[in-house]
């Protein structure tokens, strides 16, 4: 039996930065994890998916000389990119630092898969490891998602066999080529930003997506947008259709469709969302249901089951249901330090989460769509500016879709969400975040100076636009 201060189950970016900050404290920490130190984000999510679209982007904008700044020709090759990748972000797949970092700072650091194995006597919490098992008074759930595989036809047992030809994002990530064809199972955040990246790298991608519209998070006039780019950049974009049987043939991957139709591409890319990693946590040990697909935490980050919470026990990160985004993880384990360490806690909720798809054009938003604006019996008024309206959008000519979407209760006088998708939309953000975040009256944004010509400036012949 080894003791410890604090256990962490999982090191994702929640996690990680819970075990470093806590052991930097003196804590006594010991982190568990079967995988990469950091978790999906910096070696299969985030960074370097983003490092594909920065390519893709800059293989864009050559391509708009023409008719802007006279004529180019463009060779795209996706090695650079690549060599990135392994390189400067992933270190080849290896975690060799990240571990350095936690055992430089005096954690401890297991690899295996951690399971729950309810209390001693003294009420501090087991967690089996292998053959052995740990003990502290304090346990952080982090587990974080994995890609999720639909129950297709075909599907699964292709996936767990790992052929050449059916990626999810982490094997995208790690492609030194763009495939000559792609099928793209699922039209959300991560399906759509690898659809047009390796399209601009020159795969000819179609996407599937069963329910009507892409990004369907999103506002649908954000989603018109989106496939309407798509369609121009020659991506064949199939919405309102499933997928009913995925097979192995000879010129390559076959899915054929509702309706009997069959697609046929060299690799098919299942981006069909994230599964949460709970099974075999052992949450039954310490009287959760083990079925669980999010845990419910508290302003504290302490899971709460049925009516109160259990001692000793806290989670971040994607399983808590509160936005399977990095930053949140990160900012919920920056409560949880503060918590734990007995200091003021930075708890601001969750009415100002903001998000960014990283297309062309980004799609950002913060807080409720006009429907969740509206179902929340809210007196809405809306207000719009096209990008290419906006001087600065205007100025910038091809390439330059999108819109400024402001969502105000009108009751209050307050912002309640906002959507952008425009060039480098996700930048445009921040001010919006600010307005939803702190509940800044619309009055007071309307009587801010917003520099000309610039594109956030939108924002504010949005805000006038309100009706």
């Amino acid at each position: 039996m080894t003791d410890f201060d604090v256990i962490v189950l999982g090191l994702g970016p929640g996690g990680e930065h819970a075990a470093q900050e806590l052991a930097r404290a003196g804590k006594r920490v010991l982190g568990i994890d079967p995988a990469l130190v950091g978790g999906e984000c910096p070696y299969y999510g985030c960074i370097p998916s983003k490092m594909i679209l920065r390519g893709a982007e800059v293989l864009a904008e050559a391509r708009r000389v023409e008719g802007l700044a006279g004529t180019s020709t463009v060779t795209p090759d996706l090695g650079p990119v690549a060599t990135r990748i392994r390189d400067e972000a992933t270190d080849n797949w290896d975690d060799a630092v990240a571990v350095k970092r936690l055992e430089d700072l005096g954690a401890t650091v297991v690899r295996g898969s951690g399971v729950l194995r309810g209390r001693n006597t003294t009420g501090a919490l087991h967690v089996e490891v292998g053959d052995r098992t740990y003990s502290a008074p304090t346990v952080v759930l982090s587990t974080g998602t994995a890609p999720a595989i639909p129950p297709v036809p075909g599907l699964r047992e292709l996936h767990a066999g790992r052929p050449d030809g059916i990626w999810t994002n982490r094997e995208a990530v790690k492609a030194t080529g763009a495939p000559a064809s792609l099928i793209v199972l699922g039209g959300g955040a991560v399906g759509c930003e690898l659809a047009q990246g390796f399209s601009r790298y020159g795969s000819q991608v179609t996407v599937i997506e069963a329910g009507p519209r892409l990004i369907a998070p999103e506002e649908p006039d954000a989603s018109e947008v989106l496939e309407s780019v798509f369609a121009r950049e020659g991506i064949d974009v199939r919405t309102g259709i499933g997928a009913q049987a995925v097979a192995l043939g000879g010129e390559g991957v076959e899915v054929t469709l509702a309706g009997g139709e069959v697609l046929i591409a060299d690799v098919l890319l299942v981006a069909a969302g994230r599964k949460p990693n709970l099974g075999g946590v052992g949450l039954e040990s310490i009287g959760l249901a083990d079925d669980l697909r999010v845990v419910e935490v508290d302003d504290h980050m302490q899971v709460v089951g049925g009516a109160a919470t259990i001692d000793g026990l806290f989670a971040v990160g994607d399983i808590t249901g509160k936005g399977a985004f990095t930053h949140v993880a990160y900012w919920q384990a920056d409560v949880l330090i503060d918590h734990l360490l007995e200091k003021p806690e930075n708890f601001g909720g969750y009415r100002g989460i903001a998000w960014a798809t990283f297309t062309d054009p980004e799609v950002g938003r913060v807080g409720l769509t006009e429907a969740g604006a509206r179902e929340a019996g809210l007196s809405v008024r809306i207000g719009v500016q096209q990008i290419a309206s906006n001087t600065r959008g205007w100025i910038h000519g091809r390439g330059n879709d999108g819109f400024v979407k402001v969502i105000e209760d009108a009751d209050r006088g307050v912002l309640v969400g906002a959507t952008v998708i425009a060039p480098n939309g996700g930048e445009i953000l921040g001010l919006l975040t600010l307005a939803v975040h702190a509940e800044v009256p619309t009055r007071t944004l309307l009587s801010m100076h917003y520099a000309y010509p610039t594109m956030h400036r939108a924002v504010r012949e949005a805000l006038i636009a309100l009706a």
